[in-house]
């Protein structure tokens, strides 16, 4: 293959992007569009598409936690862009946590991106976090390159990541707000949580029991009041609870800067799916009920909800209890990087969605929510980062086969519509192996 600096034509008869499809010619030149012309314009053509499969713009996946330094063996740079890369995913953005030390210091910043460095096979940007007693960092870090900041509203997981409390909160979106920044919140309330059955044993409706709907509408009432006093951007992360969308609609009509995402699982599983015992169908908030999943879809044709991300939080197999199927003591993460592409395409598609509805939900708008340019399209200018897709085809998932440091997932044995036959970075297909992947920082947000 030609390097990066070479032209490279490749045509296809759908290329598909968030503006919807076409038949065309994509030209790649050092790494960016150069054009989009008509598929019999003239000229030589590097790479030519077979017409079952697509050109699908490249996904930005900006919920993953890599955890390296200091947790490497749950996961790490190196196996989580691989896995990434054979997802069709070309943009991963890293959690705070659960990283030793977390992304709350330019010190945790700087040993992430010492971690990072060479390690890339697809392009990486890092979230900061907002904790207790760290307030004055948050200016130095913003400048020095985070997109946002993630805060949890109860207890994260992990101790060297704290929680905010009501004031905390607020401190922190005023001073965020003040150098327009954005905070992404883990909604659920504590107190909602704390007053619910605890989670024992193999019981999954015992753990969806221990984490209701109430706490994620409590948490996001918190947060649309906090919205109204700082005029924070929020983002609200992985929305489980579809009976929050009434007052995610009311803080929209009401002109707050509010935007919400959900995830794969909650979109493709259903906790009627989730047999006792089966620690990892475990994450927090839960997967819910069938009747939740079609109002979560409903709530992204409604525009309610922006994007689609994986939230791959991923351990050791031996923290996921396999052994006693016990939901009280399991870590609470889903591995799904390198499947929430088909995942959701094979729902998706069989309720009338598109790819272009995909490259909306899992592209352009997680790049736009993280002030990425030149990802999220295929526009003239843009990287050249997309996936070369066969829709129609199907495979069954073996967890042996994931990229993923360790192989385990839910969606063992289910088979999947979507095949990933390649996935192209700036304009070259990433090859097992390869480290080109940059660290990226955001475009100064542009006021509208």
């Amino acid at each position: 293959m030609a390097g990066t600096g070479a032209r490279v034509v490749v045509r296809a008869r759908r290329i598909v992007t968030a503006r919807g499809e076409r038949a065309g010619r994509l030209v790649i030149e050092a790494g960016r569009v150069a054009a989009i012309d008509a598929y019999d314009a003239v000229g030589t053509v590097t790479v030519e598409i077979p017409d079952s499969q697509v050109v699908l713009v490249g996904l930005v996946d900006s919920h993953v936690h890599v955890n390296e330094p200091g947790r490497t063996e749950w996961e790490g740079f190196a196996s989580a862009t691989a896995a990434a890369a054979a997802g069709g995913v070309t943009t991963v953005v890293d959690m705070p946590l659960n990283s030793i030390p977390p992304t709350t210091t330019i010190a945790g910043l700087r040993a992430k991106q010492a971690a990072a460095a060479g390690q890339l096979a697809v392009d990486l940007a890092l979230w900061g976090g907002a904790v207790p007693g760290n307030l004055a960092e948050l200016p130095r870090l913003h400048e020095a390159g985070v997109v946002g900041f993630k805060c949890f509203l109860l207890p994260s997981g992990v101790p060297e990541f704290g929680h905010l409390d009501r004031d905390g909160l607020r401190a922190a979106m005023a001073e965020i707000a003040r150098f327009d920044g954005l905070l992404i919140a883990h909604a659920e309330d504590g107190a909602v949580i704390g007053a619910a059955p605890p989670p024992t044993g193999r019981s999954y409706a015992g753990f969806l029991a221990s984490r209701p709907p109430a706490a994620e509408n409590s948490a996001i009432d918190w947060l649309i009041e906090a919205m109204t006093e700082t005029g924070c951007r929020t983002h609200v992360v992985h929305l489980s609870s579809a009976t929050a969308l009434p007052a995610i609609a009311t803080a929209r009509d009401q002109g707050l800067p509010l935007t919400v995402e959900t995830c794969p699982h909650y979109l493709t599983l259903a906790a009627a799916d989730v047999p006792d015992g089966a620690t990892m169908f475990k994450c927090c908030p839960p997967i819910r009920d069938a009747g939740n999943q079609d109002d979560l879809w409903q709530g992204l044709a409604d525009g309610l909800i922006d994007l689609i991300v994986s939230d791959h939080s991923p351990s050791t197999l031996d923290l996921k209890h396999l052994d006693t199927g016990d939901f009280g003591l399991a870590w609470g993460g889903i591995s799904s990087v390198q499947l929430g592409l088909p995942a959701v395409w094979t729902a998706a598609s069989r309720r009338g969605f598109g790819l272009a509805d995909l490259a909306r939900w899992m592209s352009a708008a997680p790049a736009g929510l993280t002030g990425l340019s030149g990802k999220g399209s295929l526009d003239v200018g843009a990287d050249a980062d997309f996936s070369v897709l066969a829709p129609e085809e199907s495979f069954v998932v073996d967890p042996r086969r994931l990229r993923h440091r360790n192989p385990m997932t839910p969606y063992a044995g289910t088979r999947l519509s979507g095949v990933v036959h390649q996935t192209w970075l700036a304009g070259r297909p990433v090859e097992l192996g390869d480290r080109r992947g940059r660290l990226l920082r955001p475009s100064p947000v542009v006021a509208t």
